[in-house]
């Protein structure tokens, strides 16, 4: 520590004023930190203070000891005789008192505090090797993470608009005119390349703060599109699930625990079919985190007999959807009544795969071997649950009667125009074509031809298929699940199954809450650190949803970030009699409501008292 001297000139004098400055180091460099101002000193005080800052400690005063075994003087100790400390005091104008710098300080903070508990500060500030930059890559990185997380954005208005507005160069210790695009920009190439050892880890810390279990896994298949040209191999048009069709887009797998925890994701071409990525998903977790007796569960749009087949190998578990062609196999099944309810309004059962008229399993052959000419073993008996749902019945039933009433209007109007009118065969065979690709879910529910009168004009003839109309209202809500799980319920295995929409709600936070689509970047790494960066952003939501269940809080954290966001760090400014302004900063003073959340998450603000003159 030394002594350092201020001036200010104030109606055209000069005044001196003291200060005790300490010099520190820091992993950004040294930094220096006034310890206290000490206002005018004559040769006395000045003289004092240094003999106070060379001079040993009184028994009672608490001095630190530093690396080299030298004990730190505190200079602050108080003395014995507490009478003879006199307090000094100015005089303050009130009028001029004010408030600048108003900042965010709620929500990165409680980010920073989310991030500490994973401990992803220290993992990352182990990876990410030191190289010659100014500012740390794992502090960058931190920045994207907690601004994706509080204001999803592009990395130029993080670093234009909300990190300079923002506590996080105070937290974080980096100053705003240090964080720009390009920065920003180059952190993400720094942090890609750690994406599986940042899963791993993440999974393991997760593990140990909420006690999860992953003996049940949920995978499923998402898309998010590009703005711009995104000239790169992996950037393909294909099946669009943001309707989207005209954008190009890749496609993202992400596997969850059943509260929906992330374990990893992977991200594949545009154009990738969903029933080809399960074998990769399955052997890069395997080879990630072990071959454990996990359940892997997916949907329907997964399911082939070739990954069926995988699944059964080296004894894999799986329950999963079915096409819904499969379900016509179990009619005789769906008329019976031995349903087990398990709610209101949703039904189950447990049944075996129909055999052909002559007693045989259609997956076997004569030799007792599966489609795949494999011998079966005991082990690899599937059980198939069907489930009905009204809610769904009643949803079915109002979607087809919507499509059917529509197409039984139009062939009425077509029918009779075409009975005014000679119209060629082949365009009224391409309208009614187009009419019932519009509506495909009650296509099936009438036959239609287009028949050629003598002098070459088009007859429609048209008529309800009544067995099509028995079948959709007989399977109306119903869905059939196949499983080689054993010693299950019918209702354990419906609930194993209806955790699946724990990875779809992991999808809808991804786009509406972390704002991952669209995509602007054009370059196939950055997107790829793009999609990481919002990952992680949700591994920062769950958590914090997780702690928000463990204080009874509900699970949404949302609310609580935006409530927290209102707290707000600032430099008030007190301006003295004899021209000198007094500037502290402080926090603001939380609210009941958010006091009460302080508390019941176990967090306690910590204590800026920062004064300069």
């Amino acid at each position: 520590m030394f002594l350092r001297q201020c001036f200010r000139k104030k109606d055209g004098k000069r005044h001196a004023y003291w200060a005790l400055v300490e010099s520190y180091r820091t992993d950004a460099g040294p930094r220096q930190r006034v310890v206290a101002w000490l206002g005018k000193l004559d040769e006395a005080g000045r003289l004092g203070v240094e003999q106070a800052a060379r001079d040993g400690h009184p028994p009672h005063s608490k001095a630190s000891t530093t690396a080299c075994g030298e004990q730190q003087l505190s200079l602050f100790d108080q003395p014995r005789d507490k009478e003879s400390v006199q307090p000094q005091w100015v005089e303050v104008d009130a009028s001029g008192v004010r408030v600048e710098n108003c900042r965010q300080f709620g929500s990165p903070w409680l980010a920073l505090e989310v991030i500490r508990r994973l401990q992803l500060d220290e993992f990352l500030k182990r990876v990410i090797p030191v190289g010659r930059e100014h500012v740390l890559w794992w502090r960058s990185a931190l920045i994207l993470v907690v601004a994706r997380l509080c204001r999803p954005s592009s990395e130029l208005y993080v670093a234009e608009q909300w990190y300079p507005k923002s506590a996080l160069p105070q937290l974080l210790g980096v100053p705003a005119d240090r964080v720009d695009d390009n920065r920003l920009y180059r952190t993400l190439d720094q942090l890609l390349p750690h994406k599986a050892k940042l899963e791993a880890h993440l999974k393991n810390r997760l593990g140990e703060l909420f006690d999860l279990e992953y003996d049940l896994l949920m995978y499923d298949i998402t898309s998010t599109y590009f703005e711009g040209q995104a000239n790169f191999e992996m950037a393909q048009r294909g099946y669009s699930r943001d309707q989207r069709g005209d954008c190009k887009q890749v496609c993202i797998g992400l596997v969850v625990s059943r509260c929906g925890m992330p374990l990893g994701y992977e991200v594949f071409s545009g154009n990738t079919a969903d029933v080809t990525t399960v074998e990769h998903i399955v052997t890069t977790m395997e080879t990630r985190y072990g071959k454990s007796n996990r359940i892997w569960v997916m949907d329907r749009g997964m399911v082939s007999e070739d990954n069926i087949d995988f699944l059964r190998k080296e004894g894999r578990r799986y329950i999963v959807g079915t096409p819904k062609s499969m379900l016509k196999e179990f009619e005789s099944e769906l008329l019976k009544d031995d349903w087990n309810s398990i709610r209101d309004g949703l039904e189950v059962k447990l049944c075996s795969r129909p055999c052909d008229d002559d007693g045989s399993d259609p997956d076997k052959d004569a030799g007792g071997k599966d489609a795949g000419g494999k011998d079966t073993v005991e082990e690899d008996k599937e059980t198939f649950i069907l489930c009905r749902s009204r809610d769904r019945s009643h949803k079915e039933e109002a979607i087809v009667g919507r499509f059917e009433e529509k197409i039984e209007e139009r062939l009425v109007s077509m029918t009779a125009r075409c009975e005014k009118q000679n119209r060629d065969p082949m365009k009224v065979e391409r309208e009614i074509g187009r009419l019932l690709g519009q509506n495909t879910r009650a296509a099936k529910l009438f036959e239609v031809t287009v028949e050629k009168t003598k002098d070459d004009a088009a007859r429609i003839v048209w008529k309800k298929v009544e067995a099509a109309r028995d079948w959709a209202t007989l399977s109306a809500g119903c869905y059939l699940l196949r499983s080689n799980v054993t010693g299950w319920s019918d209702e354990d295995l419906w609930k194993a199954y209806i955790q699946l929409t724990e990875a779809e709600a992991a999808f809808r936070i991804h786009k509406s809450d972390l704002k991952i689509r669209p995509i602007w970047h054009q370059k196939e790494d950055r997107v790829l650190a793009h999609i990481f960066v919002c990952f992680l952003a949700y591994v920062l939501w769950k958590t914090l949803s997780q702690m928000c269940e463990q204080a009874g809080l509900g699970s949404e954290p949302r609310r609580i970030l935006d409530e927290l966001s209102e707290l707000r760090m600032m430099d008030v400014v007190l301006p003295t009699r004899d021209g000198i302004e007094i500037r502290k900063r402080c926090l603001s003073k939380p609210t009941d409501h958010q006091q009460i959340l302080l508390d019941r998450l176990k967090l306690r603000l910590p204590k800026i008292n920062q004064t300069e003159m």
